[in-house]
C-alpha cells in the first residue's frame, strides 16, 4: 500500500510497464530460508509436466492448518507455508516443482550417531510426502547441525561415522583465508528410501540466513546435476538416427557427385533424410538447450561454494564435474552433430537444387531454340503464303480486268481486250503488292 507521498511521488512518472513489477520482483522470488540449528530440511523435486497450480494447490491444501490456502497466493511462483513445528516451502519451475520440508533435528540423528534412521522423524504425514504430484526427480534429506570444525579432519571423522563409515566426499565451505564457515560431507547415493543424504557442519553460533542459503545452494546444486544429466539418454537415444541420416546424406552425395541417378530420386531420398532430422530437432533442441543451461547453474552453484579441499577426501565439485563434465560433453557433441548435419543437408540441398536449375535452364534453351525454329519456319510459310495470295488476288483482278475489256469490244470500242490486259499486269501485281504492304504496316503499327 503506498502513502500518500509516495502516490504523488509515484505520480511524476510515466505510466509502468506491464512487466515492471513482475521482472522487479523476480529478485526477490525464491528467498533463503533463516534455519536455526540444529535442523532436518526434506527437499523432493518432481517434474511439473501436466502438473497444473491448481492440482498443487489442493496438495497444499491438505497439509493441517491451511485447508483454506487460496490459488492467488501460488502466482509467484514461490510459497512458505507454517505449519506446527515446521514450515514447508513451494518452488515452481519451468519443468520441475520443489517442495522443502524445515524443521528441528531429533537428537538421534546428531553427530557420533552412524546412520540415523530419519524417515520417522520427518513432521510432515508420509502419505502427503508419497502422493506428491508430478513424478520424482530428486528427492534429498540434508542435515544441518553445529559441531566445531577447527581440526576438519575430525569433524570429517565424525562426518564419516554418520554415513556408516562409507566413502564420502567433503570439502570446506567459505573463505579460504578464514579456514571456512561450514564444512558439507556426503556420499551421493540413494537409499532404500529413495532419499539421499547431505550432511553440513556449522561451528556453533552460526548465523540462520547464512545456513539457510547454504541449503538453498546444496539443494539446487543436486536438482540441477540431475536436471542436466536428463539429456543424456537422450543423446544416446538419438545416435542410430543420427548414423542412419549421415549415411543417408553420404549416398545422396555420392551420387550427386557420379551423377548414378535423377534429380527426382535424389530429392526424394534428401527430403527423407531431412525430414528425420527435423524431428530429431524438433523434438531434442529443447532437451539438449536446458542440458547446457542446467550445467551452467551447476557449476555457478559449485562456485558459489568455495569449496577448500580436506586432505584426503574429494570436494564435492571435483567428484561432480569428474563424473558430470562427460555427460555434459557427450549431449554437447549430439547437439553439435545434429546441428552439423542440419547444415550439410543446407548445402546439399542448395547443390542439387543448382543441378536443377542447371537441367531447366537446359531444357528451357532447348525449348527456345524449337520455338525459335518453329517461328521461323512459320514466317516462311506465311511469306509463302503471302506470294501466292498476291499472285492469286492479281489473277482475279486481271480476269475482271479482262472481262471488262471484253465487254467494252463487244460494246463497240475498238480495244483489244488481250493485249490492253496484259499491259496493266505490272501496275496489277504491283497495286496488290503495295496494299498488302499497308495491310501489314497498319497491323504492326496496332501491335
Amino acid at each position: 500500500m503506498l502513502t500518500a507521498s509516495e502516490s504523488a511521488s509515484r505520480s511524476n512518472l510515466p505510466p509502468d510497464d506491464a512487466l515492471r513489477y513482475v521482472l522487479h520482483n523476480e529478485v526477490h522470488a525464491r528467498p533463503s530460508a533463516r534455519i536455526r540449528l540444529p535442523a532436518l530440511v526434506i527437499s523432493v523435486a518432481v517434474l511439473n509436466d501436466g502438473i497444473s497450480r491448481e492440482t498443487e494447490c489442493e496438495h497444499l491444501r491438505r497439509l493441517p492448518g491451511h485447508e483454506g490456502l487460496l490459488l492467488d497466493a501460488m502466482q509467484g511462483n514461490f510459497l512458505r507455508l507454517r505449519c506446527a513445528g515446521h514450515t514447508v516451502k513451494w518452488e515452481r519451475h519451468s519443468e520441475f516443482t520443489r517442495y522443502a520440508i524445515v524443521q528441528p533435528l531429533p537428537a538421534s540423528a546428531l553427530l557420533g550417531a552412524s546412520e540415523p534412521e530419519l524417515l520417522s522423524a520427518s513432521l510432515v504425514d508420509a502419505d502427503w510426502l508419497r502422493h506428491l504430484p508430478g513424478r520424482t526427480v530428486a528427492a534429498v534429506k540434508l542435515v544441518m547441525l553445529e559441531h566445531d570444525i577447527s581440526r576438519p579432519d575430525q569433524a570429517l571423522a565424525l562426518g564419516q561415522q554418520w554415513f556408516g563409515g562409507r566413502t564420502v566426499v567433503a570439502s570446506m565451505m567459505g573463505n579460504a583465508e578464514s579456514g571456512g564457515h561450514s564444512m558439507v560431507v556426503t556420499n551421493f547415493r540413494l537409499l532404500p528410501s529413495g532419499f539421499e543424504r547431505i550432511l553440513v557442519i556449522a561451528p556453533p553460533g552460526t548465523n540462520p540466513t547464512r545456513m539457510g542459503r547454504i541449503s538453498q545452494r546444496l539443494l539446487e546444486l543436486e536438482v540441477y546435476r540431475l536436471m542436466a544429466l536428463r539429456g543424456l539418454p537422450v543423446a544416446k537415444d538419438i545416435v542410430p538416427v543420427l548414423a542412419q541420416a549421415e549415411a543417408g546424406l553420404a549416398e545422396v552425395t555420392l551420387k550427386l557427385e557420379a551423377r548414378q541417378a535423377s534429380e527426382s530420386e535424389l530429392l526424394d531420398t534428401l527430403i527423407h533424410v531431412a525430414a528425420r532430422v527435423e524431428r530429431a530437432t524438433a523434438e531434442h533442441a529443447y532437451r539438449f538447450a536446458a542440458t547446457q543451461a542446467y550445467d551452467t547453474l551447476v557449476r555457478q552453484r559449485i562456485a558459489e561454494l568455495r569449496e577448500k579441499p580436506i586432505p584426503g577426501t574429494q570436494t564435492l565439485g571435483e567428484f561432480m564435474q569428474r563424473r558430470l563434465s562427460p555427460a555434459i560433453a557427450t549431449v554437447a557433441a549430439t547437439a553439435g552433430r545434429l546441428a552439423s548435419l542440419s547444415q550439410r543437408i543446407e548445402r546439399v540441398s542448395a547443390l542439387l537444387r543448382t543441378r536443377v536449375d542447371i537441367a531447366t535452364e537446359q531444357q528451357n534453351q532447348q525449348l527456345l531454340a524449337k520455338l525459335t525454329h518453329g517461328q521461323d519456319l512459320q514466317l516462311s510459310l506465311q511469306t509463302t503464303v503471302e506470294g501466292l495470295s498476291i499472285a492469286a488476288i492479281s489473277y482475279y483482278v486481271v480476269s475482271l480486268l479482262l472481262y471488262g475489256a471484253k465487254a467494252l469490244k463487244s460494246a463497240g470500242v475498238p480495244l483489244n481486250p488481250e493485249i490492253a490486259v496484259g499491259l496493266v499486269i505490272p501496275l496489277v501485281l504491283w497495286s496488290v503488292w503495295r496494299a498488302t504492304r499497308r495491310v501489314h504496316a497498319k497491323l504492326h503499327g496496332r501491335a
